[in-house]
């Protein structure tokens, strides 16, 4: 009876035992649908939204970050930690009241609290911040136009401007201008990889170059219609495969849910080539898209010593030598929309009616001819830098301008090593894409602003022209959006008439995520927002 006994007590123990780990298994399933998964190819380098310059770097901040306002689906602004603001008449005020139930994520730094909410004060150093020069914020220039800030109280924050700018607003609602909790960030060097904020997750662990990990922030302000608790999802985790052919074939196996723009080493495999899934993936991958606010071109720099830059008629027949619709079925599979209007991309007011550089091959010829006869140079050539991912595009341009007796020559280059050389003024004509920070038009058109040269600036053609910058200056302190709108359309095709820049392409932001996602939102800014996302069991 004894042996029985404990014989017994065994068998109870072992099934003990396996229902635990049998419950453990089931609720790691259960979690596990609660998890969403992405790639950032790119790397990102900083959580510290002070530096959220890049889409790698956007897209993690704005899980974690809020700011005085937020733009919707739209690109309307909307009250984000302010409640509501006023703007004087005179368009150089601004005052925003706080809400009262903006809790920052726990944390023990925070003391025996764990939190606290937002304050005015939390608000004008998180923005003093951008312009320390200890911190060198690339986000320095939405503050510029800053005369003053206070603080009359915790929930009240006055900003005067020097001079009237119609699209503050849409400044304010970046990235860069996400609150911080003062005594923290005072407090801690290391910021960057260990951040707090007030969004809908918070901060768990950053194995840089391999996996970053956020959780759902349960003090999270914002409801759903239904009053239910933002955001569905239990976290977010994020991993940094290098390659984007092995990030397409996580994403094919089901261990990823989005897959973030189209690129040539699976276009062909997931898209047919007028842009619809194929077959082969229907039932497994749904695709988004949208028109994007970002203008793919190639720049050419005005100040080089070469004969051939800069000369107007030779970079005409760049403009006019290639077929961009083409290109856009080719190789886009039919995804963007050809760039033959302008700088200002398809979207934004301001965007040409005009259509300025068409394919034209004989009139490219002619072009070309006239730089011979003016120079005397008969064998012009040019080197367009690109890096590995628009590489066939540029062939492509590359085949096409052979055919008006222009040569060109490709060189290839990791990106860093391009951003710097751009901005050094190194490369003759490189392959650049400009997305907007904020919804307006004069977010483009500063690139061609002589104060905004480079280095100092995103003038990286080093265009100049004395009616460009008196007509910018204007715009900027026009309030009326009808006349400010007329002269964006002006300034661009002030441009577009002395040819800097070669437009290719206004992007579409394409997403595909699994099946089993939903209630994923896009806009023209790209933006990343987990908010309403769910994810079900497969």
């Amino acid at each position: 009876m004894k042996n029985i006994k404990y014989v017994s007590v065994f068998l109870s123990v072992s099934i003990s035992c396996l229902f635990l780990t049998a419950c453990k298994e089931q609720d790691s399933e259960n979690k596990d649908h609660l998890v969403f998964r992405y790639n950032e190819h790119a790397n990102i380098t900083s959580l510290d939204p002070a530096f959220a310059k890049d889409q790698r770097n956007i897209w993690a901040c704005h899980q974690l970050f809020n700011s005085l306002v937020a733009l919707d689906d739209s690109l309307n602004v909307t009250p984000d930690i302010a409640k509501y603001w006023t703007v004087s008449d005179d368009a150089l005020t601004y005052t925003f009241t706080l809400r009262n139930d903006v809790y920052f994520h726990k944390d023990e730094r925070f003391g025996k609290d764990s939190t606290r909410t937002v304050k005015a004060e939390d608000v004008t150093y998180s923005l003093k911040r951008l312009l320390d020069n200890s911190i060198a914020s690339p986000g320095r220039f939405v503050m510029q136009n800053v005369a003053q800030m206070s603080t009359p109280n915790d929930t009240t924050v006055i900003l005067r401007l020097q001079k009237p700018f119609p699209a503050f607003l849409g400044l304010l609602s970046t990235k860069y201008c996400s609150v911080l909790p003062k005594d923290i960030v005072e407090a801690d060097t290391n910021f960057r990889s260990h951040p707090i904020g007030t969004g809908p997750f918070k901060f768990k662990r950053w194995e840089e170059n391999e996996k970053l990990v956020f959780r759902k922030n349960n003090l999270f302000y914002q409801k759903d219609s239904l009053g239910n608790q933002l955001p569905y999802l239990e976290a977010v985790a994020i991993t940094f495969l290098p390659d984007k052919q092995s990030e397409f074939l996580q994403f094919a196996q089901g261990n990823i849910d989005l897959l973030n723009a189209l690129d040539p080493s699976y276009k062909d495999e997931l898209l047919s080539g007028n842009g619809t899934l194929k077959n082969a993936y229907k039932n497994e991958v749904n695709i988004l898209t949208e028109p994007f606010l970002n203008t793919e071109y190639l720049g050419i720099y005005l100040d080089s010593e070469t004969s051939e830059i800069s000369n107007l008629n030779l970079r005409k027949a760049i403009n006019f030598g290639f077929d961009r619709h083409a290109m856009i079925t080719y190789l886009r599979n039919g995804i963007g929309t050809p760039a033959e209007q302008g700088f200002i991309p398809k979207g934004l007011p301001g965007f040409s009616k005009q259509r300025y550089y068409s394919y034209q091959p004989e009139k490219a010829k002619a072009f070309v001819e006239a730089y011979k006869a003016e120079t005397g140079n008969q064998n012009p050539e040019i080197t367009i830098s690109t890096n590995a991912n628009y590489l066939d595009l540029v062939e492509y341009i590359q085949r096409e301008l052979g055919k008006t007796d222009l040569k060109v020559n490709v060189d290839v280059m990791p990106p860093s090593t391009i951003r710097q050389q751009r901005s050094a003024g190194k490369l003759d004509v490189f392959r650049a894409s400009w997305i907007a920070d904020y919804p307006d038009a004069e977010n483009y058109l500063s690139l061609f602003y002589s104060k905004n040269h480079s280095p100092n600036g995103p003038n990286y053609t080093h265009y100049k022209n004395e009616s460009f910058d008196l007509l910018f200056e204007k715009a900027l302190i026009t309030s009326k959006t009808e006349e400010r709108i007329k002269m964006y359309s002006k300034l661009d095709s002030l441009v577009m008439s002395q040819a800097p820049i070669v437009p290719l392409y206004y992007d579409e932001v394409v997403r595909f995520t699994r099946k089993n996602i939903s209630g994923m939102q896009i806009n023209a800014l790209n933006l990343l927002d987990l908010r309403t996302v769910r994810k079900t069991i497969k």
